[in-house]
């Protein structure tokens, strides 16, 4: 008996060690919110306790929201299972995890869709933190994909071991249950990456970013005006009035390795990376432009920037995937040079879908030029 006693607390304990590791790298506790309140905790959709949801504490007007569920004559999109959370006006949801490891950078990437007509934005943050302005206000007024919904990354400093992480909707609406849809809530951990040997530029193949859900056929965002210190894309400056978007070679075509970058909303849509260069220095820029096999078709327009020196490069697209090389040789005109990305022109899947696509960046690279 004793035996038996000890066999099922080993069982018990590994099952506890596999939970707490899972949790840096992929969803939440109940991160999908399929375990939902109990009959008596709502109130038609609006859930009455705060901590009826398990593993979170809500707070204003919140809703459960079931898959087929319609406002009116609209569907109310549910983007992963067969429910989500809808914050309404000031509400918010707030879960804390116990395992972060202190000093580490992390992603934070959610499924959000919009159900209302009004501008819509998201607060997330976290706590601790000392930096008192270190929170993401992330715009939603864009819709992306033609699904209903888009994913959504953000990065962040582990100050602590244990840290609450919260998403606010800050609008002021006329309906106080207007407001956006949250699904599917994951973390990963996210290395710190060092310029390898041949480059200059940190993350130029852009393998280190933020959790990309499985399964699923569209990405995720990188959100606009991410300094390099807080960005989920490692290196990397979202800097733009639009966001970015992060692909994955399990469904789309990449140029190298297993992850690029979309540029899917033209000249709103931009990545920037500082490098410390020596001043009369010449220096070669040289990076791939392709389609991600996602029917975006037409004639695209990569425009680079390093110092004062601007290269457009084209690429005539057949939405079937496919790359070519470029090289932009510039001469540094200070200690600090800004490397740039953007797309020329706005483009969308030709597939009537009304989903904003654009060209693919991958395998940047800096090195210096010995004998120009």
């Amino acid at each position: 008996m004793k035996m038996k006693k000890t066999a099922i607390l080993i069982v018990l304990l590994c099952a506890t060690i596999s939970v707490v590791l899972s949790v840096n790298d992929g969803l939440l506790p109940n991160g999908n919110f399929e375990q939902g309140p109990k009959p008596s905790q709502l109130k038609g959709t609006r859930v009455t306790n705060p901590h009826a949801i398990p593993h979170w504490e809500i707070s204003g007007y919140v809703e459960y929201i079931k898959s087929g569920q319609t406002q009116g004559d609209m569907l109310l999109p549910v983007p992963e299972g067969a429910f989500a959370v809808r914050l309404g006006e000031d509400a918010s949801i707030k879960t804390r995890i116990t395992n972060f490891t202190k000093g580490t950078f992390y992603s934070l990437s959610f499924n959000f869709a919009r159900t209302c007509a009004q501008e819509e934005k998201l607060n997330v943050s976290v706590s601790p933190n000392s930096e008192p302005n270190d929170w993401g206000m992330l715009p939603m007024q864009t819709m992306y994909s033609s699904d209903g919904w888009d994913s959504y990354s953000w990065g962040f400093l582990a100050e602590a071991n244990e840290i609450d992480i919260m998403l606010h909707n800050p609008a002021i609406e006329k309906d106080p249950a207007c407001g956006p849809l949250i699904d599917f809530i994951a973390l990963k951990a996210l290395k710190n990456p060092h310029r390898p040997k041949g480059n200059m530029l940190k993350n130029g193949n852009f393998e280190e970013g933020p959790y990309i859900f499985p399964n699923t056929s569209w990405g995720v965002l990188i959100p606009p005006n991410i300094e390099d210190d807080h960005s989920p894309l490692p290196g990397w400056m979202i800097e733009s009035l639009k966001a970015v978007k992060y692909i994955d070679a399990a469904h789309f075509t990449v140029p190298e390795g297993k992850r690029a970058i979309e540029l899917v909303a033209g000249r709103e849509s931009a990545i920037a990376q500082v490098v410390i260069t020596t001043k009369g220095k010449v220096y070669d820029l040289m990076f791939s432009v392709g389609d991600a096999s996602n029917s975006c078709q037409g004639s695209m327009l990569i425009e680079a920037f390093a110092g004062q020196i601007t290269l457009r490069v084209p690429y005539e697209s057949k939405g079937s995937g496919g790359f070519k090389r470029a090289k932009l040789r510039f001469k540094a005109v200070s200690e600090r040079t800004r490397v740039r990305f953007l797309s020329t022109y706005y483009h969308m899947k030709s597939d009537h879908s009304g989903s904003l696509c654009g060209p693919v960046v991958d395998d940047v690279r800096l090195v210096g030029v010995r004998h120009p």
